[in-house]
């Protein structure tokens, strides 16, 4: 079953070239059931791998633009009066999907990206006093860039705490910038991709990754890494009880596709920085970036013993 997601990792490498890494986590956070944001500066591959991975898991896809003027109807949809119906017609918006990329997230405003706060969260959308689900699996795949450029709205803490990821995809290297030069283009690339997962695969996936066993010694680490961040100094406030969970989880993923039925301290490293860097916020803050904290998450992680 995890072999799937093994070739969906292959199949999307072919797409996003020297990016291995960043693809198997991106997939541990969507086998894990958690959300992704990608941070990075324009034209390195965000919105690609964000497509690639929808079209080979097999999943709808709605890729929504955010700008300063979108409004939260505009993510979640408006109810318009039906004259024939002689009442009012709800109209879903982009969010009813399977996979949402959420593109440029922090050039809309708080009010527009708090729209995305129950969807993320619950798998619901509240419009009109009426509830209505989410397809499930459902995903959020969010870009941002990063917080110095133009005409950005730094996401809150609390937006950011319901991303189980965040990543960076940085500058490809020399070897795979030139195979992007020389290569096909990746939009053309995409309009030919199969579908490497089917969507019930990656539920099975998702079931199947609860009977990965986590010992007593193991939440003990993880445990021990959380009070350590609320007491150590470094940050202005430390791990939530939802990080700890989202950590447990995203190691889990990470020992399955290790090939393993037990997680190890050595996965929950593994994962530690994308799933807590963008969580805790320096105690001594110079800038806004989502991914500011990583260097001191690497210094908890080393003061804590395994």
């Amino acid at each position: 079953m995890f072999a799937k997601v093994h070739a969906v990792a292959s199949q999307v490498g072919k797409i996003v070239v020297g990016k291995d890494l960043q693809i198997r986590q991106s997939l541990v956070c969507l086998l894990a059931g958690g959300h992704l944001l990608i941070e990075d500066v324009p034209g390195v591959g965000k919105t690609t791998l964000a497509h690639a991975l929808a079209i080979s898991l097999g999943l709808k896809f709605s890729r929504l633009q955010f700008t300063s003027d979108l409004l939260p109807a505009d993510v979640i949809g408006i109810s318009i009066f039906d004259r024939e119906k002689n009442g009012f017609v709800f109209h879903p918006g982009p969010v009813f999907t399977q996979v949402l990329l959420a593109d440029e997230i922090n050039r809309a405003t708080p009010k527009t990206q708090s729209a995305l706060l129950e969807a993320m969260e619950e798998r619901q959308v509240t419009a009109d006093g009426v509830t209505r689900n989410l397809p499930d699996p459902y995903f959020v795949i969010a870009t941002q860039n990063p917080g110095h450029q133009i005409g950005t709205f730094p996401l809150p803490e609390s937006q950011l705490d319901r991303f189980m990821m965040c990543l960076s995809l940085g500058y490809p290297d020399a070897a795979a910038e030139r195979a992007l030069l020389m290569g096909e283009d990746r939009r053309t690339m995409l309009k030919s991709l199969p579908t490497a997962m089917r969507p019930e695969e990656l539920l099975a996936a998702q079931t199947a990754l609860k009977g990965i066993h986590a010992s007593s010694a193991l939440i003990d680490y993880i445990q021990a890494l959380a009070q350590a961040s609320r007491r150590n100094g470094l940050f202005a406030e430390g791990m939530s009880p939802r990080a700890g969970i989202a950590l447990l989880q995203a190691s889990r993923a990470w020992a399955a596709l290790e090939g393993r039925n037990h997680v190890i301290p050595e996965d929950v490293q593994a994962v530690l920085v994308p799933v807590v860097a963008h969580r805790l916020r320096p105690l001594k803050s110079t800038g806004s970036s989502a991914l500011g904290s990583r260097d001191l998450v690497l210094q908890l992680m080393k003061s804590v013993p395994v």
